[in-house]
């Protein structure tokens, strides 16, 4: 549904944003410009502009270091309606180009002192996923030895478990194999100290169901999964697993996944070919391990029941996380290997995905296996559906949809927050722009999301919805004037336009010349995109005037004349999409 009124709106307003906005919005965030001289400029006449420039906006250009002189670069500190005018000046006869000066940053490196020790975070490429998400408001479940709030866990937060061993609510760790689990999903990260976590913004849930020995009954765990479930656990991590189907286990599991749980489980550690429970349950993401170069761990399961596979560390190079030391109680870093370290990176990436907005735990599985890096030879099922890429989950999940940050930061860097932007034309031109703000950041999130913008594409928008539509009025004397007004038309105009009339001819209006257009050149590589953006651009000039002016032929201005827009409207964006389904690459 959210989709599909997305693209309603997008086809409303698209109109609006072809009058009105030139090229795609910008994306990227800017302090100051970069003027470019021309080399053919005197250094008098550029001194001259200079001196003009810093008298109009009070701030003055300046060359960007030492060695800008011979090409002219100059820096001017101004945001976006600066740069408009300065576009819109002479000054843009005397610069090669005036452009944003761009801030670009490292990806998100937290400032842990021994996070350069953790391979295993970078080979998920987790910083990538750090850039959207660190798994805030999502809660996972830790089916273990219980965990012990070690100095690195002090800013983690917790919810309250349950000790299923000893029946108490505190489900402290006596063993040092759930605290370490725990850490590599929720580490409390960038805080100076120790380590960092896959989703560590992501708050714990202890459940202690193994004891200091590291074994449990599996009407423990079993109850565990469902308090997990009843007590709103997003994501279950059960670093164990043994021989034997329960189906006292599996009720539990599908109990869990009924409330939308998703639940992650390791293969096992003793180099078979199948995994253990419950790890091959339906509805359970089963994890071999991969050692510090990518290939499969020496002691990992493998074959039926592995659906995926993460770091779990080898005597090459371990997974690092702060634990307890079962004899003495006291807080120790830590390097452990088994698919117990693999799975609960998956159950950090699976909260990190959660977060990010896919909410089914079969669509975060999906999610999860199409986002991993496939290795093409794998006849023994030793990685599952490929390798575990946490930021091309994230990327994967966040796909398409409208963050309110990044709107909101875009509104910010296009200068829409600005009164002036909204009121300097008066109240009555409030609707129009805000249809043309949305119009074009979304068709900005839906170019950016879909289609690679070219110029084919956009030829057929141009035409389809607005024609060179700076020509509409213009009269020239002692020359015929339709040809201008037909150039200056859309499609669904031309019907009428030779006559000048305004009254739309419901021939020309309709599905039938972009279907004919689709029908002709759906063969032709590049023709085939005029044809589909003229479909796209024929359906957001149908919707804008069947909101704004449904004027008809034969059908005058009523409800029956914005029926038949709307309706052709939307099968001029269906047909688009059909078109255009399972193309990545446009002319």
């Amino acid at each position: 549904m959210r989709k599909f009124l997305l693209a309603c709106l997008f086809i409303v307003a698209i109109g609006f944003a072809l009058f009105n906005f030139k090229g795609l919005a910008s994306q990227g965030e800017f302090q100051s410009i970069v003027l470019d001289f021309r080399e053919d400029i005197p250094a008098a006449q550029i001194d001259s502009e200079i001196k003009a420039i810093s008298q109009k906006y009070g701030v003055t250009p300046r060359l960007n270091s030492e060695f800008s002189q011979t090409d002219n670069i100059y820096i001017l500190e101004g945001n976006k309606q600066i740069l408009d005018k300065l576009r819109k000046s002479q000054l843009s006869k005397e610069t090669e180009y005036i452009e944003p000066n761009y801030l670009y940053s490292a990806f998100y490196t937290p400032n842990d002192p021994d996070y350069g020790k953790q391979w295993n975070l970078r080979s998920i490429n987790a910083e990538a996923a750090w850039d959207e998400t660190k798994g805030r408001g999502i809660t996972v479940a830790v089916i273990d030895t219980g965990i012990t709030p070690v100095p690195d866990l002090e800013t983690t937060k917790f919810v309250e478990g349950y000790d299923f061993v000893n029946d108490k609510v505190n489900a402290f760790d006596d063993n040092g194999h759930g605290t370490h689990v725990a850490g590599t999903v929720a580490q409390s990260t960038n805080n100076g100290y120790g380590v960092a976590g896959v989703a560590y913004e992501a708050t714990l849930m202890p459940l202690k169901v193994l004891s200091a020995g590291g074994s449990g009954t599996i009407s423990d765990i079993a109850e565990a999964i469902k308090f997990a479930a009843d007590n709103n656990a997003d994501v279950i991590n059960m670093s164990l697993g043994g021989g034997g189907e329960s189906q006292l286990m599996q009720e539990a599991i599908n109990y869990a996944h009924a409330q939308g749980v998703v639940t992650i489980a390791a293969a096992g550690n003793s180099a078979q070919n199948s995994a253990s429970y419950p790890a091959r349950y339906p509805h359970v993401i089963g994890v071999s391990a991969l050692d510090s170069v990518g290939e499969k761990a020496p002691y990992s399961n493998y074959g039926a029941g592995v659906d995926i596979s993460a770091p779990g560390g080898s005597e090459s190079g371990k997974i690092i996380q702060e634990t307890i030391n079962p004899r003495t109680g006291e807080a120790i870093f830590a390097g452990f290997q088994g698919t117990s370290m693999a799975s609960p990176h998956v159950a950090g990436v699976a909260a990190l995905v959660k977060a990010s907005g896919v909410t089914n735990p079969d669509d975060i599985e999906t999610v999860l296996e199409q986002s991993s890096r496939k290795i093409e030879d794998d006849p023994l099922n030793h990685f599952g559906a490929g390798q575990l890429d946490g930021g091309a989950a994230v990327k994967l999940a966040t796909k398409g949809q409208l963050s309110f940050r990044d709107f909101f930061r875009w509104l910010e860097n296009n200068g829409y927050l600005n009164l002036k932007f909204w009121f300097d034309g008066g109240a009555v031109a409030l609707l129009p722009k805000i249809l043309m703000v949305v119009g074009s950041y979304l068709l900005a999130w839906f170019l950016r999301n879909y289609l690679s913008f070219g110029l084919s594409l956009s030829t057929g928008l141009i035409a389809g919805s607005s024609g060179l539509f700076f020509l509409r009025g213009l009269y020239i004397f002692d020359l015929p004037q339709w040809p201008l007004r037909v150039m200056g038309s859309s499609i669904p105009e031309l019907g009428t336009a030779i006559q000048g009339s305004s009254i739309l001819n419901p021939i020309f209006a309709s599905i039938l010349i972009p279907l004919v257009l689709v029908v002709l050149f759906l063969g032709n590589p590049q023709w085939k995109w005029v044809a589909i953006g003229s479909a796209i651009g024929i359906a957001s000039c149908l919707a804008v005037s069947a909101v704004i002016s449904p004027h008809l032929l034969w059908l005058g201005s009523g409800m029956a004349a914005r029926l038949f827009l709307a309706t052709n409207a939307l099968l001029c964006f269906g047909l688009a999409y059909l078109a255009s389904k399972g193309e990545g690459k446009f002319a």
